[in-house]
């Protein structure tokens, strides 16, 4: 209790909000529909996995922040970098993982880099001004969604049509460091085709990346730009057939410096491509999807070092089949098929490529008297390590429609990438290696009380990992194990109309299971992850036109390793605990159409750092316009 009270004292942590408030509240109740969890809709009371709604309310309220910043403030996520420069790399933890171990979809279909050694997407190819809503689904998902699933999945649905056959949005926001971001698009609907295209540029001078200890060195500022355009078309080609087609390009680019406390004058570029199809037939008693992704991306580094170029492809098709056999179960069985490709013609496997197969089967009881369950399996058979066989059982049971109570067992893999198998071999590839393999456990309760005034959800999981893949004598193998477990607490107020209050803690820990030269080292691994996280937020609805709410986050010390370039020694150092506040204002004009808003961002300069010898931003604001006509 007493590292909680010097994280975030208790006065501030409820008085403290943030632009999600308002509608945060709304994302625990029983009766919200979510698709991530099963592929198909389904209330929140009808399954036992752990899902999160980033609601279109939210994300309207959140054109202050980066999608890092967005997915940061929920529950049992912490994205390193989210509020460090714009252009320095993040890494997305999901109740402590790794950031390989999530998998991450646009619209259902998931998107990899394999030109990277771990194959995550990166989040800074994707502007907010292009999402509609977030889905979070937590625990080993690989059954339904393949490899990398082994902490969660994070959905990122896009924004689609209007409501009218032409509409028009867009939006700006300038502020601290010469920080510019607008949108332009339009959207229609009509009794055969929607449409939505958008186009967002994104620019920002930045602060240097490299932290400045003598205040003197006049460290040169890193900055960041980025074009992004997105398309999606939806065709009603009959009663029972839609098609709905889509087109993704993002390019960014930017400085970046030479090493922790060391400027430099490096620089990098990025871009993907992301295009595809779904088509959904409906069928008497259900439906059959079919989906098609295809990825290029292009990185690009120029380093002192010299040149370096990474470009890899990536496909995934899939089919599945959502029947309905008899009221309340359902059966789903579909299929996936996954390429992943590196275009590199120098290395001794040229152009590499891998693919994984895997049929999976699914049948659900939903809701009866209360008692909702899936049980589900998922052959895997892979090009170069062969066969693999996922499973998840998932039981709930809801008591007089307000409580729930859920446990959920569950396996998961993450395939080593293409790099990792056939990529140059000074990163130490290994055409020999394993996919690393995790069982995981969860169990809690969500209820309301006080008339559903407040929604209240507790968690406990455990998470354990074989078969890590580990840099061992110059080459990569499978050696370690890795073991976390944690608590999840989430509690959300609407005493009013016009306030609401939310508050969440986080506690994880985790450590690696090695043995080296017939010796014992395991230790605590989780770097730059704290034990502790609290979040606090309020809103309040002044008006029907104005907003305005707050936001507290406190993250405990943390681990984190620094290289000596000098000695080229490693050693262990330790980041002090912080607590960030933040404040959002907005006023609506038009009926709603025309929102202003402004985002102050560490609103008490508070010092802090994310990656050791790093730097961060102190107290910043930007503020703009959004308009939806």
């Amino acid at each position: 209790m007493s590292m909680i009270k010097k994280l975030l004292p208790f006065p501030v942590l409820f008085a403290a909000m943030q632009s999600q408030a308002q509608d945060s509240t709304k994302t625990k109740q029983l009766d919200e529909v979510v698709i991530t969890a099963t592929k198909y809709p389904v209330k929140l009371s009808q399954t036992g996995k752990v899902v999160t709604v980033v609601t279109h309310e939210q994300i309207e309220k959140s054109h202050g922040k980066s999608l890092s910043q967005i997915l940061t403030e929920q529950t049992g996520i912490l994205v390193n970098g989210a509020n460090s420069n714009p252009g320095k790399d993040k890494s997305l933890y999901l109740r402590g993982a790794s950031n390989d171990y999530t998998l991450i979809l646009l619209d259902g279909i998931p998107v990899n880099d394999p030109s990277g050694s771990g194959g995550a997407f990166d989040l800074r190819s994707f502007p907010v001004d292009q999402i509609d809503h977030i889905e979070i689904l937590k625990g080993s998902q690989s059954t339904l969604y393949g490899s990398d699933a082994i902490a969660g999945v994070i959905n990122i649905i896009s924004r689609k049509a209007g409501k009218k056959p032409f509409g028009f949005n867009g939006g700006a926001t300038y502020g601290s460091f010469n920080s510019f971001n607008g949108s332009a698009g339009v959207n229609g609907h009509t009794n055969i085709v929607d449409y939505n295209i958008n186009y967002n540029y994104e620019h920002t001078d930045g602060i240097s990346e490299a932290l400045d200890t003598t205040h003197r060195a006049n460290f040169d500022k890193d900055g960041f730009t980025r074009h992004s355009i997105q398309g999606n078309l939806t065709v009603r080609a009959g009663k029972h057939l839609k098609i709905s087609p889509y087109y993704r390009y993002s390019f960014f680019d930017g400085n970046f410096d030479a090493d922790a406390f060391t400027d430099g004058g490096s620089i990098f570029n990025s871009m993907l491509n992301n295009t595809g199809a779904i088509a959904t037939y409906t069928l008497p008693h259900g439906t059959i999807t079919a989906n098609y992704g295809y990825t290029y991306s292009k990185r690009k580094y120029v380093t002192d070092w010299g040149t370096s170029f990474f470009r890899g492809q990536f496909n995934s098709g899939e089919i599945y089949l959502v029947h309905d056999l008899i009221e309340k179960v359902k059966l789903m069985a579909g299929a996936n098929y996954q390429t992943y490709r590196l275009l590199d013609t120098t290395l001794a496997k040229k152009n590499p490529q891998v693919n994984i197969v895997s049929p999976y089967l699914s049948m659900s009881v939903l809701d009866l008297d209360g008692l909702s369950l899936e049980l589900g399996g998922r052959y895997n058979h892979h090009s170069e390590f062969g066969d693999r066989f996922t499973y998840n059982v998932s039981l709930s049971y809801l008591v007089a429609n307000n409580y729930k109570f859920f446990a959920n067992v569950s396996s998961g893999f993450k395939a080593p990438t293409v790099t990792d198998l056939f990529g140059p071999t000074f990163y130490g590839s290994n055409p020999e290696l394993k996919p690393e393999e995790s069982n995981n456990l969860e169990a809690g309760v969500q209820f309301a009380a006080i008339d559903k005034k407040l929604q209240v959800t507790a968690t406990g999981f455990y998470r354990d990992i074989k078969n890590l893949i580990a840099y061992v004598g110059n080459r990569l193998i499978n050696v370690d194990k890795q073991k976390d477990k944690g608590f999840e607490l989430e509690a959300g107020f609407t005493p009013t109309d016009k306030w609401t209050v939310k508050a969440s803690y986080m506690y994880v820990t985790g450590d690696i299971h090695q043995t080296r030269n017939g010796k014992d080292t395991s230790y605590y691994n989780l770097l730059r992850r704290p034990k502790h996280t609290i979040t606090g937020t309020v809103g309040y609805q002044a008006t029907k036109q104005l907003y305005l709410a707050l936001t507290a986050q406190s993250l405990g010390r943390r681990n984190d390793i620094f290289f000596d370039p000098n000695t080229f020694a490693s050693s262990t150092v330790d980041l002090k605990a912080y607590t960030l506040l933040n404040a959002y204002a907005e006023y609506k004009l038009l009926d709603g159409k025309l929102r202003l808003f402004a985002d102050a961002k560490n609103i008490t300069d508070t010092k802090y750092t994310e990656v050791y010898g790093y730097n961060t931003p102190g107290f910043t604001i930007n503020g703009g316009f959004r308009i939806n006509m």
